[in-house]
């Protein structure tokens, strides 16, 4: 690697780093916004598109209008998985704690493996399968410790789905990897706006929460996805992947932090396990990948 590769990596280690720094705020704005979940969805979903739209403006330029003229079936189902994604992503953190939404949300490495087999007839390797396991059991592990009220499971069930839509999410951007998604994911963001519309009080929000709010769509949001597009240019997709994980641990730490939320017993035990399980395999697959390189460099 010449002096100049080995800054550019750097210089996309630091931007992928930062973009998983951003979205593992996601924790403290729901807990620091007193506004109702719906309109949290409502004003973040109008700010997040917003800062999308510039970015993809901003990249593809004088393409942009051609680029929005021609989106099709692919973007379609991007947008719908990702609104869904959006609302439920959030709306686990809101109605139970973030660790144990981050722990479910942890499994979608493997999930997405599951979901590339069945419906684009990619199969995963033995080190995916064995992963997937372990993960299983840690989930497992960490609901067997649920609360007794039926918010915790709202919670937790609301993070299931955001795991098998973002899953959903990344087989259609594997199936279809010449179709720029960036418009699909502006429009899913004002998409959530106008499901939440109905149910938000956007009139009624303090000026703090507003406040609140707007960082939360840019910083959380639009700077994440900013942040991540350039880095990942810049690194192999097995380097973002495990720098973009730092979001699982990140996320509820934040929140215990500062928030004084404390993860409960079962999520401590089966937390680990499950981040043990998405981690061992991505570093593995980090090492093996490099060792490909350079045998072929050789």
């Amino acid at each position: 690697m010449t002096l100049a590769e080995q800054q550019q990596y750097r210089l996309g280690v630091i931007y992928v780093a930062l973009s998983a720094l951003a979205w593992s705020t996601s924790g403290l704005f729901v807990r620091a916004i007193h506004a109702d979940l719906m309109t949290i969805l409502f004003c973040r979903g109008i700010v997040s598109g917003l800062g999308v739209f510039a970015l993809f403006f901003y990249i593809e330029r004088r393409n942009a209008f051609r680029i929005l003229r021609s989106m099709g079936g692919p973007s379609l189902a991007a947008t719908i998985f990702s609104t869904a994604s959006m609302i439920s992503g959030i709306g686990s953190i809101y109605y139970t704690s973030v660790a144990d939404a981050m722990v479910i949300y942890a499994t979608v490495p493997f999930v997405t493996a599951g979901g590339a087999v069945l419906f684009i007839r990619e199969r995963p390797n033995m080190r995916t399968l064995i992963a997937s396991g372990v993960a299983f059991i840690g989930v497992l592990v960490m609901l067997s410790g649920h609360a007794s009220d039926g918010g915790s499971w709202l919670g937790k069930g609301l993070a299931a789905v955001m795991t098998l839509t973002v899953a959903c999410l990344a087989v259609v951007m594997r199936q279809h990897r010449n179709v720029p998604m960036l418009p699909a994911m502006a429009l899913s963001a004002w998409l959530c706006s106008s499901i939440t519309f109905w149910f938000a009080s956007p009139l009624s929000i303090s000026g703090q929460d507003l406040g609140l709010i707007i960082a939360f769509g840019i910083i959380q949001n639009a700077m994440g996805l900013s942040l991540y597009t350039f880095g990942s240019r810049l690194v192999p997709a097995s380097d973002a992947a495990l720098l973009t994980a730092l979001e699982v641990p990140l996320t509820p730490l934040w929140v215990w932090m500062i928030f004084a939320e404390r993860p409960s017993t079962a999520t401590l035990i089966g937390g680990p396990i499950v981040l043990a399980a998405l981690f061992g395999h991505i570093l593995l697959e980090v090492r093996r990948n490099r060792a490909v390189t350079s045998a072929q460099a050789h």
